[in-house]
């Protein structure tokens, strides 16, 4: 079949690259717009929301920190009324209950210090700058005020972190104005530790724009880095986002401090993966939707030449033998598949009619290595010794040759298996060696060395007596002293050797090569080629015998083929 000439036709990929590439582009397209737009909503939505969570967080705490030093003021405002003694006993029960006050003042009219309680602890006798106190707000009328967070400085070797807050007496005594100082530490490291993404952080303010407390207050002092409190000021609570950054303002009740958050949308990408893997389902599908309509528009344009293509499939399978391929049109692609196919059954045609007659073969090579093995010369030869051994009143002599002759052509045939146990093997070669024994009259000797483990595997029938045939006809026969022959089986790994030892004339490398190498033709040593042949026909190539001989020393026949058991059987025989 020659084949037709290429170029003609449209070419299909040309169509499939533009209708594919076209329609995904457009589609591609419309679902990364989408998908940006609904994906930068997202971030912005989950991180005001954030944001906004955080804050409230935040003020509720130090909501909860100013009330919690408003009702402490009201315990020590009542207490600074009673007596001496008791005013003492009380604020020192106080600080004990209350570790997180670290201490308790009072100032007179002056603003200088008159009292201090607190655990373990007095005062310095020169107070340089007492930063818990602010004289000048004091005497500005304000009933209750509190600083921004600071360092206790009227003590020695011990400078807490802490807000003071400060309030009026009203009693007629000396001290006008007490003070407590609590610690900021547990604070402090709550708002640390509040953030929105790897950056994001929260500090609070007061109504005038100042700082009282920022985490990376040491960068603001140091220069740094930089926080336009003024314009945080002006703004009223709620959140406010310009693209990058979004910043949250809520006030703290009951004071005048306010909490700001500040947090990154370039950072919080990664936490909208929820919408991204929804999203990329939907281009998913689009691009599904459009593969499928691809597929759709392409079938249109094969279906006609590719079921005549099915069709001509369909009839070379039912009959192989008679079928006769006529080329079909299409595109340039489905002529090129219709041409690759017409050569294709003529390929498998020839390959039908070589495995065919190498069944043939293999059969008559069957035949032949079974015809080769008990040929009509044997069976007369054995018979005339049977009759001899009756005439000479051998008879018992002549009932054990007819039952070793019985178990010989009973094992050969195996019910037409081809695969037989060892351990039937070896009964087949033993009678052949009785029966040969009797013939020669007992000029040689043999033994047999089987290992138990492997009787109950299989292996190719009449196996061993073509070897045995030779070692006698053309080992032994030519010797004056008496033969041996050594039959050995064992196990080699995942195979099985049969090694057969002579004491014979022995071969040359030669004669060897020239054993293992018989042409159907030849008479001589047909019988073990035969053996090598259905080893490689039935195992692999690295299956078969293999010759050591040394003239006027011996020879050794080594059999290698896989260990198969009854169940592995079935493998070998439905080859």
């Amino acid at each position: 079949m020659s084949r037709p000439a290429r170029g003609a036709g449209v070419r299909i990929t040309s169509i499939l690259v533009s209708m594919v590439v076209g329609v995904v582009a457009v589609i591609l397209l419309l679902c990364i717009a989408l998908f940006l737009d609904r994906y930068r909503r997202a971030i912005v939505q989950n991180a005001r929301t954030s944001s906004a969570q955080a804050v409230s967080q935040v003020s509720n705490t130090v909501e909860n920190y100013l009330s919690d030093m408003s009702e402490a003021m009201h315990i020590v405002r009542q207490t600074l009324g009673q007596t001496e003694a008791r005013r003492d006993a009380m604020l020192n029960a106080f600080l004990n209950f209350r570790p997180d006050v670290v201490d308790v003042t009072s100032y007179d009219a002056a603003g200088q210090l008159l009292d201090c309680w607190a655990l373990g602890r007095d005062p310095k006798e020169q107070i340089t700058a007492n930063l818990s106190f602010d004289y000048e707000r004091a005497r500005a009328g304000a009933d209750v005020f509190m600083t921004a967070p600071h360092v206790a400085t009227i003590f020695d070797r011990y400078y807490p972190w802490v807000v003071t807050m400060t309030a009026r007496l009203d009693g007629e005594g000396p001290a006008q104005w007490v003070s407590l100082d609590l610690s900021f530490a547990s604070l402090s490291s709550y708002i640390n530790n509040v953030g929105i993404g790897t950056r994001g952080y929260c500090f609070l303010l007061d109504d005038a724009g100042n700082l009282v407390y920022h985490p990376q207050q040491q960068l603001i002092y140091s220069g740094l880095k930089s926080e336009d409190t003024a314009a945080l000021a002006g703004l009223d609570d709620g959140v406010y986002d310009n693209g990058t950054v979004i910043t949250c303002v809520n006030s703290v009740g009951g004071s005048g401090w306010r909490v700001v958050s500040v947090s990154y949308v370039d950072e919080l990408v990664d936490r909208n993966m929820a919408e991204m893997l929804q999203l990329s389902c939907v281009l998913g599908a689009l691009v599904l939707a459009c593969a499928l309509l691809t597929s759709w528009v392409l079938s249109r344009l094969l279906t006609r030449p590719l079921r005549g293509l099915a069709g001509a499939m369909e009839s070379f399978e039912a009959d192989a033998d008679h079928f006769t391929y006529h080329p079909v049109g299409g595109t340039r692609e489905v002529r090129e598949l219709s041409d690759s196919f017409g050569h294709m059954v003529l390929r498998i045609q020839q390959l039908m009619v070589t495995v065919r007659q190498e069944e043939i073969n293999l059969r008559k090579t069957e035949l032949k290595a079974l015809q080769a093995q008990i040929n009509p010369h044997f069976l007369y030869n054995t018979l005339d010794s049977i009759a001899w051994m009756c005439e000479q009143g051998q008879n018992a002599d002549a009932v054990r040759m007819v039952h070793a002759l019985a178990r010989l052509f009973r094992i050969s045939i195996s019910k037409g298996h081809e695969l037989i146990p060892i351990a039937k093997e070896i009964e087949h070669a033993e009678s052949y060696l009785q029966i040969q024994k009797y013939r020669y009259k007992n000029r040689f000797t043999y033994t047999f060395s089987v290992d138990p483990a492997c009787l109950d595997c299989l292996c190719n029938k009449i196996t061993l007596q073509p070897i045995l045939e030779n070692a006698i006809n053309h080992g032994l026969d030519l010797m004056v002293d008496e033969g041996e022959i050594e039959v050995q089986v064992c196990p080699d790994g995942g195979d099985i050797l049969f090694r057969v030892r002579d004491n014979g004339v022995g071969m040359t490398a030669e004669q060897v090569q020239a054993i293992l190498h018989r042409q159907p033709g030849d008479r001589t040593g047909i019988g073990i080629k035969n053996v090598d042949d259905r080893l490689k026909i039935y195992f692999g190539k690295q299956y078969g015998l293999r010759i050591d001989s040394v003239p006027d020393v011996g020879t050794c026949v080594e059999i290698r083929m896989p260990r198969v058991t009854q169940e592995a059987a079935h493998v070998y025989e439905t080859r």
